[in-house]
Formats: C-alpha cells, sequence, structure tokens
C-alpha cells in the first residue's frame, strides 16, 4: 500500500478506525470520513499521521449528496486520485430516523460514492464493499426483525454495486465484498443485543468464536492490499 491514497467511510471509530490505522500501517494515506464525530475523527487522523503518513479529514453525511461531491473534490484537490474506497458505513437502527433513511445510506449513498469516487480511481485501483453475513446472505435467511431493514438495504446496495462489476471491470477497478459475522464491540452488536438480549451470547455458543473489531479490520485491510482481487467474497466469522 506505499504511496496509496484510501477513502474509508465512517472511519471515526469501530471497523472503519481501525482499518484507516491498518492502512496507514501499510503505507497509504488516508481519507478519514466521519459524519458527526470530529473529535474521535481526529484521534483517528494522528494514528495516521504517527505513522508518517498523510491523513485527511472529510466530514460528510453520506446521504447528501452535495457532502460527498464536495468530499471527492477534496480528496482530488489533495491527492489528484483515489486508489482505494472502502465503503465500510451503514445504519439504519438509530432512533428518530426516516422510514426510508436504511436504504438511503446502505444502497443509494454507496451507489453514489462509487458513481463520485471512481471519477478520480486510476486503472488498478479497488472498492471494498464491507457488509454482514445478515445482509449478505439476505435472500437465503432470515434474520431478527429489528435488523430486518438494515440487512435488506445492506444487500440491495450490494446487489447494486455488483450490478456495476463489469463496468468497474472495464475501467481496470476491481470489487471486493467482505462479510463478516457479529462483530464484537461494534455498536450494531451492542443494538442488537440490546433488542433481544442474550442474543450475542447465543451466537456466541453457536459459533464457537465471535470475530472482533481488530480481526475484522485486519480483514478489510488486507482485501484492500491484495496484488489480486479474491474471486469470491471475504468471509469472517462462521457463516453458518
Amino acid at each position: 500500500m506505499e504511496g496509496k491514497v484510501v477513502l474509508v467511510t465512517g472511519a471515526s471509530r469501530g471497523i472503519g478506525a481501525a482499518t484507516a490505522e491498518r492502512l496507514a500501517g501499510m503505507g497509504a494515506d488516508v481519507v478519514i470520513n466521519y459524519r458527526d464525530k470530529k473529535a474521535r475523527a481526529e484521534k483517528v487522523a494522528e494514528i495516521v499521521r504517527s505513522r508518517g503518513q498523510q491523513a485527511l479529514l472529510a466530514q460528510a453525511d453520506l446521504t447528501d449528496a452535495a457532502a460527498q461531491r464536495q468530499m471527492v473534490d477534496d480528496v482530488a484537490k489533495k491527492f489528484g486520485r483515489l486508489d482505494v474506497l472502502i465503503l465500510n458505513a451503514s445504519g439504519g437502527m438509530e432512533r428518530d430516523v426516516p422510514a426510508d433513511y436504511a436504504m438511503r445510506l446502505n444502497r443509494d449513498a454507496q451507489t453514489r460514492m462509487v458513481d463520485l469516487a471512481t471519477r478520480i480511481m486510476p486503472p488498478g485501483s479497488r472498492i471494498v464493499f464491507v457488509t454482514s453475513h445478515q445482509a449478505h446472505f439476505f435472500h437465503s435467511r432470515s434474520t431478527i426483525p429489528e435488523y430486518e431493514s438494515v440487512a435488506a438495504s445492506k444487500r440491495a446496495g450490494e446487489d447494486a454495486l455488483r450490478e456495476r462489476e463489469q463496468e468497474l471491470a472495464r475501467r481496470g477497478i476491481s470489487l471486493v465484498v467482505v462479510s463478516g459475522d457479529v462483530i464484537e464491540g461494534t455498536i450494531t452488536a451492542t443494538l442488537l443485543d440490546r433488542a433481544r438480549p442474550g442474543l450475542l451470547e447465543t451466537r456466541r455458543r453457536e459459533a464457537g468464536h465471535l470475530p472482533t473489531v481488530d480481526e475484522f479490520a485486519d480483514a478489510v485491510a488486507s482485501a484492500a492490499a491484495r496484488p489480486e482481487p479474491p474471486a469470491e467474497p471475504v468471509y469472517v466469522g462462521q457463516t453458518a
């Protein structure tokens, strides 16, 4: 990743932050996207810089098309290009959001981000879409009702990106999907366990081990850094 420019969406905490830090350790300059957690994003930027890499803070609500365009313009102005786009940000379980918020964020914002970012992505670039097993296997498995809108919208986002895969390939841009089981220590895991008390403990017993934020971030960073993209999705944790 030496000399590469990477944009990580939702990079102020959790998996996004850990991924940004790992990629900096591999030699990449990192664009740290965040919605409203500026102090947390600044801490991630400090870590990136401590590893000898450039960091660009990029505040943008991904459901805001104008904010997305400005973020990509800022990346182009500072770096001149983007080599890796990591689509990590997602949501939909928050309180007091519109009924269509999950689809706007997990599908519409993802495809718009790709359309904007690929304008400055040269041949050999890569897009990494971060998802969950509950979403990736949504068409073939049931999920808990409290998570269904998120799972459906993230699967819709993945499907929409897959529809662009041939076009991306013609431009020399690869697409990799990284899917994980419930990840220990994430806000999603906390919200799921709050909605269904005991869910995490039950899943731990079923799977034997739940991936940690660090383990999942390692997989995402590796998917971004591999010289050749994997032919199949990268699975982290048990899929059964």
